[in-house]
């Protein structure tokens, strides 16, 4: 059992069809797709179809006539000119149930992208957060520029998810055309080339494939590294930088073996999307001397409570400090959620993702060479101790502060500094921008 976090979060623009409610292809393309992609992308919608039937946590899929829609997509498909905008159209299929943990997983493509830069949502703005040296983007985009659209779409906090997931995961861009306003008030536009790597879609991990096989293994390293958990011990406090929630119990317990030895946390859940449910139960845990009832799952069968077993007296009991933003999500909310609710401690940033279902991922194969693809389909809703879910909504904290565009061209990182002082270790914001590096892939 897993809460899947949001679709991964790369830098994308506007496409075919935008939002992804898909706009009809043209009736006569110039260009027809080949019959086989063709008869692929059909047997891919039957099964997104038959998927959710079988698995969505709501049984009457929220009013959605799925049989009509279906159809109609279907139709689109036949004169869909591309693949690419195929796969956007299944995804588009998904798009109708407005969940944010079901969705189309497409199949791996033979290339790799980076586009030089990366987004950040603060409040309801988008704005520049780094910017990769060497990159084409480095000579013409700056932390701190706001984005006020991009490939002459506008963006906005309730699109940029979607956002990223359309362009770079279905319909990936060669370029893209930012236009930015700088934390002095001047815009520009700027047209940035995405550095496009060669790879293998399809890897033979068998007979001869002992390369491809040591290609997955660095890659899984490399990835485990960006990953991996962080903390700094500063004066009597300890300062947790978590990027996720996929760990074992014991490394979680080795970590809070260290936070016990100090008087307050600073527990920092910024960009962190969430991950396994057991992880989020530990976390819990490790927090409260008591039992916790995190919350009644719905499921198509009914409702039963999720809960999080304390560990006693090896839990943590001093001041607890959480920080949030608009890229925390599932998991990583629902914890700043919890420790509101009991009255644990601190919840400082900025509103979070509103992205909290539990989902799982049904793979599936065809074709020769084959091809892998898949479907997250949510199966359980979470209703907190209060009644309400946090899907759409998020986690407001106790006290919001959000760094503004000259703060991230400065580097400076004024939440944490603010966490740090409450947690009674003041450090600067330019100290507390440098605490925890920024690794590119």
């Amino acid at each position: 059992m897993r809460i899947r976090a949001l679709p991964i979060a790369f830098l994308a623009c506007a496409l075919v069809s935008w939002p992804l409610a898909a706009q009809q292809p043209p009736a006569k393309p110039a260009q027809s797709m080949p019959a086989n992609d063709l008869h692929r992308l059909r047997v891919m919608l039957k099964e997104a179809l038959e998927t959710v039937q079988r698995n969505y946590y709501d049984s009457a899929f929220h009013g959605l006539d799925l049989a009509a829609r279906f159809k109609d997509f279907d139709e689109r498909l036949k004169s869909a000119p591309s693949m690419n905008v195929g796969l956007t159209l299944i995804a588009a299929f998904l798009d109708g149930l407005k969940d944010s943990h079901t969705s189309f997983q497409p199949p791996a493509r033979n290339y790799t992208l980076e586009y030089g830069y990366r987004l950040i949502v603060i409040g309801d703005d988008i704005y520049v957060k780094r910017v990769k040296e060497g990159s084409d983007a480095g000579a013409k985009v700056r932390p701190g520029d706001r984005l006020l659209s991009l490939n002459n779409s506008g963006v906005s906090r309730e699109s940029f998810h979607r956002m990223q997931y359309l362009l770079n995961t279905l319909q990936p861009q060669p370029t893209t055309r930012l236009q930015l306003r700088d934390p002095a008030g001047a815009e520009r536009t700027v047209v940035v080339e995405t550095k496009v790597t060669p790879g293998r879609a399809v890897r033979d991990l068998f007979a001869g494939g002992g390369a491809d096989l040591q290609d997955l293994e660095r890659e899984a390293e490399a990835e485990g590294m960006l990953m991996r958990q962080r903390y700094a011990e500063i004066g009597d406090a300890t300062i947790w930088k978590m990027p996720w929630f996929f760990n074992e119990n014991a490394e979680i317990d080795r970590i809070f073996s260290d936070v016990k030895k100090h008087q307050a946390l600073v527990l920092d859940l910024r960009g962190n999307p969430g991950g396994l449910v057991d992880t989020l139960r530990r976390m819990i845990g490790n927090v409260f001397t008591e039992d916790i009832a995190i919350g009644q799952r719905v499921t198509r069968k009914g409702r039963s409570t999720l809960t999080a077993k304390s560990r006693g007296n090896a839990a943590f009991t001093g001041k607890l400090i959480v920080l949030i933003d608009a890229a925390s999500g599932s998991s990583a909310e629902i914890l700043a959620r919890i420790v509101q609710l009991e009255k644990r401690g601190l919840v400082i940033g900025d509103r979070s993702a509103g992205a909290v279902m539990e989902s799982k991922l049904y793979p599936f194969a065809q074709g020769n060479p084959m091809i892998v693809y898949g479907f997250s389909v949510t199966d359980a809703d979470l209703i907190m101790k209060d009644g309400k879910s946090l899907e759409g909504i998020g986690v407001t904290p106790d006290e919001v502060i959000r760094p503004t565009g000259a703060d991230l061209a400065a580097g400076r990182d004024p939440a944490l500094a603010r966490a740090a002082e409450l947690a009674g270790v003041p450090i600067d914001a330019v100290a507390a921008g440098k605490l925890f590096p920024y690794q590119w892939k």
